[in-house]
């Protein structure tokens, strides 16, 4: 397939500045300026996905897999769905930035913030942890249209690399670090004031959240779960197991984590991943036969766990009985690199299709999960890194 690029005039979204002061440990509250022009640009591309390269952020059609758009943007940069059905946030070297995907434009609204860490959508709320400073940004993402939206902003006591997620209740859960250490978990109410803590996760990272509005969150040795007021730990069956990135649904209690066992690894190039059950706080491991990335977990619409492998293969297994019970045969076997920041294949998926990165073959593939064929297939100019788009 050809790469078809449409050449539009872009129009230029309105940016307002955002300056929030917050003492350690408080949050505020801000109401953005109104916004002239701020309307958001006429939808032009269907069910919009987005792909970095070395350069700027190709805009695609999600059906046809076709770049709509080219925008240009330097340095390494990172994808996020912004939780609604238009937006991405691009995580750049200065802050979150706005990406209206079914507008292909790159607006100027910026959530300004020094180290931008993860975004984390749920419950209608989108929340975004700036590791530089420790500053968790919370908004509505239906509000993006219009410019910047209100935001409360919430600073932990200190910067960390970490994560957040505000539960449909209004619960905030939050990360315990500073950078020297990640050792664990806060809850707050929705007054911000601290229901719940454990400090007994070293090495703290990622979240998922299951059916039930179960959060987990991975340890260098297990993983905590928060449900209904408490947190749970649970242990890996290795001294050192560490889960660091976790893929939940909401059609399933159980959530899919990786699994790393070799603390001294350069890079440990796993074959397990793990399942975490939310109701009985048990962990199973499975071997699927090949290693995976980061890149590499997904879940399906039925509560599926998908894992993409090195041997170009997506790995289902059904979270209920812990067994592989069909591969999808997708790209030819490939190598993780040593830096986490160089490119490698990454799955996104969005309804029943599963969006897969070619790096070696510069393509893009849309996969039907339901029977394993392929939807259509797209060529990229430029080798293909981050991987996400709008939500259905």
């Amino acid at each position: 397939m050809m790469v078809n690029t449409v050449s539009r005039k872009k129009i230029a979204a309105a940016s307002a500045a955002l300056s929030l002061t917050a003492a350690l440990g408080a949050c505020s509250t801000a109401q953005a300026p109104p916004q002239e022009n701020a309307a958001a640009a006429p939808a032009v591309v269907a069910d919009p996905v987005t792909v970095t390269y070395d350069g700027g952020v190709y805009v695609l059609d999600g059906r046809t897999l076709e770049v709509v758009e080219d925008l240009p943007l330097v340095g390494f940069n990172r994808l996020n769905p912004a939780g609604d059905d238009r937006h991405v946030l691009v995580s750049t070297a200065t802050g979150f930035r706005v990406l209206d995907a079914a507008g292909a434009i790159l607006s100027d609204v910026e959530f300004k913030g020094a180290k931008p860490g993860h975004v984390v959508p749920h419950a209608g709320r989108t929340v975004l942890f700036s590791d530089g400073t420790g500053e968790v940004t919370v908004f509505d993402p239906e509000a993006l249209g219009a410019g910047m939206p209100p935001t409360e902003v919430y600073r932990t006591p200190e910067p960390h690399h970490g994560v957040a997620i505000e539960l449909s209740n209004g619960e905030l859960v939050v990360t315990i670090g500073n950078e020297e250490e990640r050792v664990g978990i806060r809850v707050l109410d929705a007054a911000r004031k601290e229901i719940a803590r454990s400090e007994d996760c070293p090495g703290v990272h990622g979240e998922a959240t299951a059916q039930g509005e179960a959060v987990v969150i991975g340890c260098e040795n297990g993983a905590l779960i928060y449900r209904g007021g408490t947190i749970t730990k649970v242990t890996s069956p290795t001294e050192y197991g560490r889960i660091g990135n976790q893929a939940g649904s909401a059609a399933s209690p159980i959530v899919l984590g990786d699994y790393k066992k070799d603390e001294h690894a350069e890079l440990e190039r796993p074959q397990q991943v793990s399942l975490i059950d939310t109701t009985n706080g048990s962990l199973r491991l499975v071997d699927i036969g090949t290693s995976y990335t980061f890149r590499s977990l997904a879940r399906g619409p039925r509560g599926e766990a998908l894992v993409l492998g090195t041997d170009g293969a997506i790995h289902q297994i059904d979270p209920a009985t812990a067994q592989v019970t069909r591969t999808i045969p997708v790209l030819a076997p490939w190598q993780e690199p040593l830096e986490w920041q160089q490119p490698r294949p990454a799955i996104f998926v969005r309804g029943g299709t599963a969006y897969i990165t070619d790096p070696a073959g510069k393509k893009i593939h849309a996969i039907d999960l339901a029977s394993g064929n392929a939807l259509a297939t797209g060529d990229l100019p430029a080798i293909p890194n981050e991987l996400s788009g709008v939500r259905s």
